[in-house]
C-alpha cells in the first residue's frame, strides 16, 4: 500500500513558529482587552517547561500573569524579572511556597507544570482554593490521587485542562475524525509509541543512569519542598534535574508515562473512549540497573480492551522495524488499522494507506471533534465560558491509567486486569498496592496540605 504525508487542505498546516521566536511580547499588546476581560495567571514551578508555557499564555492579550513560585530561587527571580520588564512595572510577584500564591483571590488558573510527582497534589490544592488549572502531562504517580482529584474537581466546579497538546493539532483530529466516522472500516487494532529513555542521554548531556555521590544542594534550592510528598533521598548532582525527574520513579513513572500520554491521548481520542480505558495488559519491560534512573527503560505492552481490540503500545526501540515495514520512522505516532485501510499519525505528519483518505470531506451528519486553535487558547476560553476542555480530567485519567497499567503488568512480570468501571485491579491485591503510593510525611491529600507551619 502507498504511504502518503497528508497535506488535506490548508486547515492542516499549523504553525510551529512559536517556539522559534521569543516568548516575551510588546506590553502595548495588553491594551486589546479590558482587565475585567483578562484571567489572571500564576505558575506553579517555572522550569524549562514552563519558558514554553509562558511564551505560550503571554501572546494572549486577555491574559495577565500575577505570580510565580519555584523550589529555585534564581528561577523564580529571573523568570519574575523577565516578565515584568515585558509588562513595564511590578506585575509579577514571586514565591517560593505555592501555598502562598494559592491564597490570592485575584489568581483565577493555575499553570502546573513541576515534576510528576507534585501535578496531583499541587492541582488539589488549586481545586480545593477555587483555582481552574492547566497541568501538566502525565497526570501523576498514583492512580487514586488522580482520583481524588476527579472528587475535588467536581466538588468545587474548577475547569481542567490536561497539557497534552495534540488534540490541537488539526493533523490528529483529522485522522481522529476519519477513524470515528468508518472511514477506514471497523478498527481491527491500534499501535502507539513513543521514545525510550535511550533518546536521553545525549540530549541531557548525562551518563546513563545519572549520579548515586550524594552531595550538597545548591544554594538558593528548597529541596526538602521540591520533594515534597516523595520520599526522602540524599541529593545527587542529576536528581533535581529535568532528566532526573522524568526518570527517577520516586517523581515519575519515566517516558512510558511522560512521553507515552501523547499517542495513548490520541489513541482514545480517534476510539471515542474517554470514559474507559483497556481490560488487559502483559508486556516486558526493562528497568536499568545501577545509577538513579529506575524507571522503565524500553517496553513492549499489549493491551486490550473488553470488545476485544488488541492495543499495542511500545518504546522507540522496540517500535522503529514495526512501524517502519508499513510507514516512515518517527519515534511517536498513534496509528489506527481498520479493515479497509490505516492511518497513522505524529507530530509531523498524517499517513495514510490511499490517498484518497486525504481527499474526504466531513459529511454533515459525521461526528465532527472540538477544533481548537491551541491548548492553552481553548483553557482560556474555557474558564470564561465555564464549557468542558478539549483534553478534561476524565480523559486524562483514563488515558493516564494505560501508561501506570502498562508500567504495573512489566514490574509484577504478570498479566493485569484491570476493571474500568470501579477502576480496580481485578484478583490481584499485591499488584493493586502498588498503584497507590503514600505521600512523604508530613504531606497529605486531606483536607489541607499545610506543613512546616505555614498557614493561609
Amino acid at each position: 500500500m502507498k504511504q502518503n504525508s497528508s497535506t488535506r487542505r490548508d486547515f492542516l498546516k499549523r504553525s510551529a513558529a512559536l517556539a522559534a521566536v521569543p516568548w516575551i511580547v510588546p506590553s502595548s499588546v495588553f491594551g486589546a482587552n479590558a482587565p475585567s476581560n483578562r484571567v489572571n495567571v500564576a505558575y506553579l514551578a517555572v522550569g524549562s517547561r514552563a519558558n514554553a508555557l509562558v511564551g505560550m499564555f503571554v501572546r494572549h492579550d486577555d491574559v495577565q500573569i500575577l505570580a510565580l513560585c519555584d523550589c529555585f530561587a534564581n528561577r523564580r527571580d529571573e523568570m519574575c524579572r523577565k516578565l515584568n520588564a515585558n509588562y513595564g512595572g511590578d506585575v509579577v510577584k514571586a514565591y517560593a511556597d505555592f501555598r502562598e500564591v494559592l491564597a490570592r483571590d485575584d489568581i483565577d488558573a493555575v499553570v502546573i507544570s513541576t515534576p510528576d510527582h507534585w501535578h496531583v497534589p499541587m492541582a488539589i490544592a488549586s481545586a480545593r482554593a477555587g483555582k481552574d488549572m492547566y497541568v501538566e502531562k502525565p497526570l501523576g504517580v498514583s492512580m487514586p490521587w488522580a482520583h481524588r482529584l476527579r472528587a475535588e474537581l467536581e466538588s468545587n466546579q474548577c475547569i481542567f485542562q490536561y497539557g497534552t497538546q495534540q488534540r490541537s493539532d488539526a493533523k490528529f483530529r483529522v485522522a481522529c475524525e476519519l477513524v470515528r466516522n468508518g472511514y477506514i472500516g471497523q478498527i481491527e487494532r491500534v499501535e502507539v509509541w513513543c521514545p525510550d529513555m535511550s533518546t536521553q542521554f545525549d540530549s541531557f548531556h548525562v551518563k546513563p543512569y545519572g549520579s548515586t555521590e550524594p552531595t550538597e544542594p545548591p544554594e538558593g534550592f528548597d529541596y526538602d519542598m521540591w520533594l515534597g510528598p516523595a520520599p526522602e533521598k540524599p541529593y545527587t548532582v542529576d536528581r533535581c534535574t529535568q532528566y532526573g525527574a522524568y526518570h527517577i520513579y520516586d517523581y515519575a513513572l519515566g517516558f512510558i508515562a511522560g512521553w507515552g500520554s501523547h499517542p495513548i491521548d490520541i489513541a482514545q481520542w480517534g476510539l471515542g473512549r474517554d470514559h474507559t480505558s483497556p481490560v488487559y495488559y502483559e508486556g516486558k519491560g526493562n528497568t536499568p540497573l545501577g545509577g538513579l534512573c529506575d524507571t522503565i527503560e524500553s517496553w513492549d505492552v499489549h493491551c486490550e480492551y473488553d470488545d476485544g481490540l488488541p492495543m499495542r503500545f511500545m518504546g522507540s526501540r522496540v517500535a522503529e522495524p514495526i512501524v517502519t515495514a508499513y510507514r516512515t520512522w518517527r519515534d511517536h505516532g498513534t496509528t489506527f488499522f481498520g479493515s479497509e485501510g490505516w492511518v497513522s499519525v505524529d507530530r509531523g505528519t498524517l499517513i495514510t494507506s490511499d490517498p484518497k483518505l486525504e481527499e474526504i470531506e466531513l459529511k454533515p451528519d459525521d461526528i465532527r471533534l472540538k477544533v481548537s486553535e491551541s491548548q492553552e487558547r481553548d483553557f482560556i476560553d474555557c474558564v470564561k465560558s465555564r464549557e468542558e476542555t478539549i483534553s478534561p480530567l476524565e480523559s486524562a485519567i483514563r488515558s493516564d491509567a494505560i501508561s501506570h497499567l502498562s508500567d504495573l503488568a512489566i514490574r509484577v512480570n504478570r498479566p493485569i486486569r484491570w476493571d474500568p468501571k470501579r477502576e480496580r485491579v481485578i484478583a490481584d491485591r499485591h499488584a493493586a498496592r502498588r498503584l497507590f503510593r503514600s505521600p512523604r510525611t508530613p504531606w497529605h491529600l486531606r483536607s489541607s496540605m499545610v506543613t512546616r507551619g505555614w498557614k493561609a
